[in-house]
């Protein structure tokens, strides 16, 4: 990071800060995909993995335990992006907070 001038930086950053996802479509957790055996005598999914898939939103809240939601089938896309936004925020953040730390390591104007 060092071999930029100051102003490439700020640059950077500018660039960065352009590319953040829209703040309302975050979403933090995990996706997971499950298949269910109902148990019925003779039914199909005996001799498969099960019904489904169905999704569930898996999210730890910094105090507690994992709660898990259910996502109905039409929300999946959605959840999917809020996912990646999410992930996509937190890898463009830490860039960003690259270029505020080698400014003041430069003792530059942020």
């Amino acid at each position: 990071m060092k071999r930029f001038s100051a102003l490439a930086l700020r640059r950077r950053r500018k660039v960065l800060l352009r590319q953040l996802p829209p703040l309302q479509e975050i979403l933090r957790g995990s996706l997971i995909e499950r298949y269910k055996r109902c148990g019925k005598p003779g039914c199909k999914c005996a001799n498969q993995p099960g019904h489904g898939p169905k999704y569930y939103l898996s999210v730890t809240p910094p105090e507690g335990r994992p709660e898990m939601e259910y996502v109905p089938l039409d929300f999946h896309d959605q959840v999917v992006r809020y996912l990646e936004n999410y992930r996509s925020l937190r890898k463009l953040l830490e860039q960003i907070c690259e270029i505020n730390r080698e400014l003041l390591r430069r003792r530059e104007e942020p």
